[in-house]
Order: C-alpha cells, then sequence, then structure tokens
C-alpha cells in the first residue's frame, strides 16, 4: 500500500479511539459527573504538556530561526484570543449568556487545528518510512486517550449537549485524515509547512489551558479539593513528558 492509504488508514484509526473514549464516558452518567472538573484539570495539563513538550520542541528542532517559533506562537496566542472574544460576543451578547458556553466551541476549534496536525504529522512520517509512520502514529494515540477525555468534559462543562458533544467531537477528529491529505498533496511544494503551523498550535493550546481552563479551577475554593486538582493537571504534564520521553 501506498503512504497516503497507510496514513490515512492510521488517521482513521485515531479518530475511531477517540470516539470509543467519549463512548465510554457517555455510558458512566453518574461516574463522568464526579470527575467532570477532574477531566477539566487533567484536559488543561495535557494542552500545556502538548505545547511544551511536544509541538515547541519539534518546532525549534525544525527551523534554523528560533525566533521565528515564538513569533508563530504568539500569533496562534492572538488568533485564539480574536476568537474567543467573538465567540463570547456570539453566544453572550443577550440578556442570557451561558458563561461556560464559549469553552466548547474554543475546545472545538483547538482540537481541530490539533487533529489537522495530527495528520500531517502522520502523512509526513509514513512518507519517511512505514515503520516510522506506525511508531508515530502509536505515539499519537498514546496522548490522543487523555486528550480526548479532557475535551469531552470540556465540553459538558461547556453546557453542551452528550449527543451533540459525542458527534463534534467525531467530526473534528475527522480533521486528521483532512491533514493527511492536503499533507500529501504539499508536502512536496510547500517547504517548511509545519514550520508555522506546529508553533501556531502551540500559543492556542496555551491559550485554552492559561486563560479559559485553569481559571475555571481556580474558582475552587476549598482547600483539598484544589490540591487535588493540581495534582491531576501535574500528572497530566508529567504523562505528557514522559509520552515525549519515550514515544520519541
Amino acid at each position: 500500500m501506498t503512504p497516503l492509504i497507510y496514513a490515512l488508514i492510521a488517521s482513521f484509526i485515531v479518530s475511531l479511539i477517540g470516539l470509543a473514549v467519549f463512548l465510554g464516558l457517555f455510558l458512566q452518567e453518574k461516574l463522568l459527573k464526579k470527575i467532570l472538573i477532574f477531566l477539566v484539570s487533567f484536559s488543561a495539563g495535557s494542552l500545556m504538556g502538548g505545547a511544551f513538550f511536544h509541538l515547541l520542541p519539534e518546532s525549534l528542532e525544525e527551523t534554523k530561526k528560533p525566533l521565528l517559533v515564538f513569533v508563530y506562537l504568539l500569533t496562534g496566542f492572538c488568533l485564539f484570543f480574536i476568537l474567543e472574544k467573538f465567540l463570547r460576543w456570539h453566544h453572550c451578547h443577550g440578556k442570557e449568556c451561558h458563561h461556560h458556553e464559549h469553552l466548547g466551541y474554543m475546545n472545538l476549534i483547538g482540537d481541530s487545528f490539533h487533529n489537522f496536525l495530527d495528520g500531517l504529522i502522520i502523512i509526513t512520517a509514513f512518507v519517511a518510512s512505514t515503520p516510522l509512520g506506525l511508531v508515530t502514529t502509536i505515539s499519537i494515540i498514546s496522548h490522543e486517550i487523555p486528550q480526548e477525555m479532557g475535551d469531552f468534559g470540556v465540553l459538558l462543562y461547556s453546557g453542551m449537549p452528550k449527543k451533540k458533544a459525542m458527534l463534534y467531537n467525531f467530526m473534528v477528529a475527522l480533521f486528521a485524515m483532512l491533514g493527511v491529505f492536503v499533507g500529501y498533496f504539499l508536502i512536496q511544494f510547500v517547504g517548511g509547512l509545519q514550520s508555522f503551523f506546529l508553533p501556531a498550535a502551540a500559543g492556542g493550546f496555551i491559550y485554552i489551558a492559561a486563560t479559559d481552563l485553569i481559571p475555571e479551577l481556580q474558582e475552587e475554593i476549598n482547600a483539598k479539593s484544589s490540591v487535588v486538582h493540581f495534582g491531576i493537571f501535574v500528572l497530566a504534564l508529567v504523562f505528557m513528558y514522559l509520552v515525549k520521553i519515550f514515544g520519541g
């Protein structure tokens, strides 16, 4: 089979795993209500870890101009700032405003970007060699599972119905396949395609975690719960670090 076929199969499997995680949580409603805020904690750590341990190091390795990486990082941060302003205005300009509603849409946008980049990374690896493509896919799956758990928690925390959250998440997951297609046809014609997208995505992840999710955790005033939330946040950071160290 060609690298394109391998990469499409791999990206579809990644998407199905995300759906399976959602389905498992969907069927455990009582459990989900108890762990919802913990999923938000894990999601914040996953986003930060993904940005600092995966996207940024990869960006720095691929460029001879490190300063540009941080320019693109801040560009991504600013783009997400503008997006959030738009979404807050769109959903909160009336008398009735769901304070957390915009978080779900922000998360979906960020996850679309993330999945698209996963697709780019998968096709790049398979074009290099099939074994590298398989290792890369396994690495992506290993951090996709906790990421999807956190995403589901954020979508429900934002007030989105479970069925709608599951449908939207699966649609967003398919952006990985779009990334494979785009990457396959552009990788040979556009030099340094990832030089912008990787740090820009990192900027978006940092923005969502630092300005949306972490402030939600800061609303907890119980000392014991706060320690637990912070512990889960750190656990997610450690997990993402270990995935980078042992997953390549």
